[in-house]
């Protein structure tokens, strides 16, 4: 099998090429500036040069407040650039494999987590970004798996765990949000599961989050702790930080319908945190 990696400089992308690495699998992932998803033409070059069999779209506008003046580039970014690969790999009988975000729902569901039959309604410029990009790769072909994400953190710094790490180090007393919830989701988990899924011969939509559910302030509090690092934490309201884009203040999605398909068990987003800080030698 051919691998095509987009956006191979953001940290779910590195989690798939260390773990293709390790299976000494034929994959290409070029620079980013050689294979930007939102020219038709580099994206058909690309595809065609490399005659790929499976195609994964790591590539993403993840500024959620940045999005709702940037909106131009967001949706070139989320939502066109998801059409043209998925044209493309229509057109070589390839499969595509696209992630989206749990920030396609309101937050109002108030009777579990969501599930991939629960209606959409994005409150931000960057949800509505990501949808339209699900919207094309559905629109593209049948032979696709659209992940939607949550919380993703893993290598660079790009991820909540990072920013707290940062702020830490200069801020004694830390203000976090403890009424918005959601999944903390490891990407070593995802393209572990995504590699599991396309083997299994599985296409459509999932939730593809670790287990349970957790506020900021919950996640901040555990990653401190298994850090070791000494620091007052104050929960407080999303509303305090008065940010651009509005968020979700529920979006916990269930993993249930994946875990279903492969057979398997996904780790709680605190077993996933711990596996994390521990292979970065900061977990005691």
């Amino acid at each position: 099998m051919k691998i095509l990696i987009a956006g191979r400089n953001g940290q779910l992308a590195r989690a798939f090429i260390k773990r293709l690495d390790r299976k000494s699998m034929d994959y290409c992932a070029p620079e980013e500036s050689e294979l930007d998803i939102t020219n038709d033409r580099i994206v058909t070059d690309a595809v065609d040069q490399y005659q790929p069999d499976l195609i994964i779209n790591c590539a993403a506008y993840n500024f959620v407040d940045r999005a709702e003046e940037d909106r131009e580039k967001a949706f070139a970014i989320n939502g066109l650039g998801p059409k043209f690969l998925g044209i493309a790999a229509a057109r070589k009988n390839a499969t595509l494999v696209h992630f989206g975000s749990d920030y396609v729902f309101d937050g109002k569901k108030e009777n579990g987590l969501y599930t991939e039959e629960d209606p959409v309604n994005p409150l931000s410029q960057y949800g509505q970004s990501k949808l339209i990009g699900e919207e094309n790769v559905r629109k593209a072909s049948d032979n696709f798996l659209i992940f939607r994400l949550s919380w993703v953190f893993g290598g660079g710094s790009q991820n909540f765990i990072h920013k707290l790490s940062e702020w830490a180090k200069s801020q004694e007393f830390l203000k976090i949000a403890c009424d918005e919830f959601s999944v903390p989701t490891y990407t070593e988990m995802v393209a572990d599961i995504c590699l599991r899924s396309i083997d299994a011969g599985l296409r459509g939509l999932f939730h593809l989050t670790n287990s349970g559910f957790c506020s900021r302030y919950e996640w901040a509090r555990l990653v401190l702790r298994k850090m070791n690092i000494q620091k007052h934490i104050l929960p407080v309201s999303m509303d305090l930080f008065h940010l651009p884009a509005k968020r979700p203040k529920f979006s916990a999605m269930s993993n249930d319908k994946i875990c279903r398909e492969l057979g398997v068990k996904i780790d709680t987003w605190e077993e996933a945190v711990g596996t994390y800080l521990l292979k970065k030698g900061t977990n005691p």
